[in-house]
């Protein structure tokens, strides 16, 4: 590593790259040469960047704390509606779980992003829309596409925080890379912050217990209701306002999960055929395959977004690739066992909507594999893969968008 710090000392990019690459063997090695090198421009400013501390925690002002504040109340108080009000549980939470956190992400990043007047109000719109929409669907409990409508629903709404969150930057690659990070970021410290709540109300009833007092039914009605929402929204507020908290948590998740996933998955496909169970006469199984498939695809997502940030090692990208071919072979069983269904039992809104999505996944992995097999072949760079997700993620907002919004009229609210 020495001789290539010292090799492309002139070239800012290069050092960069190398960096990225291996940032504590850079480090080791840039500190060990830069007696050498004191006095050259670039060296000094490579020493007094790898040699910086900064504030372990940046502080929040006033007025982040005080939205921040504002944004807990009233997730709680919106998710304890059905308790204030004369409203059916099931109906409510069934239907209006996403309104609890989504909207209140999306003002935030709306409000961080100095979002124009013509997009907020596109936010505000579509927001209200679905909340009037989803409500006044007709109240039949056994109608498939109302299920179907709730869960399209939160990706929806998750489509519309993700507008919020690339700002005025809707085409940027980067940006769509960074919201998918993101989630990523938000799923590692809202789990650090339900685990830490948790103790810490298993604590506090266990006192209060040994004094004769029994707070469990008051503290899950008025505690828990108000921190089970309040989760995510401080997990956006810390992974925005101090992005090292979980920057280097996250690269390392995808590091060590993109391999375990890949033999686990290896390992099921096998046992599939020694187990006798099979996806296309088991429709509970069927589901369990699309719903591993779903979570399979989140992980590539995920490890691709957090690797194109840097430049990895050529291992990792196989990983990645081997990753992208067993989740087609995934990908391929349930495609054709919603089709053998279909051409045995004929269409309904379930296998109408599973059909959809797992052709726009099938296509959207054969993108990303031959992207990524065009990098092993060093005909591309990774951030070729990120783009191509990037260019991707629209059109899983759009059918989830006709699901949600169509389906009940196209299949007459069965």
């Amino acid at each position: 590593m020495k001789e290539e710090i010292r090799a492309h000392l002139n070239e800012p990019r290069q050092l960069e790259r190398m960096y990225r690459a291996n940032k504590s063997l850079f480090k080791r090695s840039f500190s060990s040469l830069y007696p050498e090198l004191s006095g050259n421009p670039l060296a000094d400013f490579w020493n007094e960047r790898l040699n910086y501390e900064g504030d372990d925690i940046n502080r929040a002002t006033r007025k982040e704390l005080l939205f921040v504040l504002f944004a807990v109340l009233f997730a709680g108080t919106i998710a304890k509606l059905p308790a204030l009000l004369p409203i059916d549980e099931e109906f409510f939470y069934s239907r209006n779980a996403g309104f609890i956190i989504f909207p209140i992400l999306s003002a935030y990043f709306g409000w961080k992003n100095k979002l124009s007047i013509p997009k907020i109000v596109f936010i505000v719109g579509i927001s209200l829309a679905s909340l009037v929409f989803i409500n006044f669907l007709p109240d039949n409990k056994n109608s498939d596409t109302l299920i179907l409508s709730c869960i399209h629903l939160l990706l929806v709404l998750w489509s519309v925080t993700g507008f919020a969150f690339v700002g005025e930057r809707e085409n940027d690659v980067e940006k769509r890379l960074n919201f998918l990070s993101y989630n990523g970021d938000l799923v590692v410290m809202t789990t650090l912050i339900v685990l830490a709540g948790g103790i810490l109300s298993g604590i506090t009833i266990g006192l209060f217990s040994l004094i004769g007092l029994h707070i469990e039914k008051w503290y899950m009605q008025n505690v828990v209701i108000f921190g089970l929402p309040a989760a995510p929204v401080l997990g956006t507020f810390l992974t925005q306002t101090n992005p090292q908290l979980v920057g280097k948590v996250s690269p390392v998740i995808a590091r060590i999960f993109s391999p375990l996933v890949l033999v686990m998955l290896v390992i099921y496909l096998v046992a599939i055929i020694y187990s006798g169970k099979d996806p296309y006469n088991d429709r509970e199984f069927l589901l369990v395959f699309n719903a591993l498939l779903i979570g399979v695809m989140a992980i590539i997502f995920f490890s691709v977004a957090e690797t194109t940030k840097a430049t990895k090692s050529q291992a990792e990208t196989w990983v990645l690739t081997l990753l992208s071919v067993v989740t087609l072979i995934v990908n391929g069983i349930a495609l054709s066992a919603i089709l053998f269904r279909i051409s045995a039992w004929g269409i309904t809104p379930n296998r109408a909507a599973v059909l959809g999505g797992n052709v726009l996944i099938l296509i959207n992995l054969l993108l990303v594999t031959w992207q990524l097999i065009r990098v092993l072949a060093k005909k591309t760079e990774l951030s070729g893969v990120g783009k191509v997700i990037s260019f991707y993620l629209p059109v899983y907002c759009i059918w989830a968008g006709f699901v949600t919004f169509l389906f009940p009229f196209l299949f007459a609210h069965q």
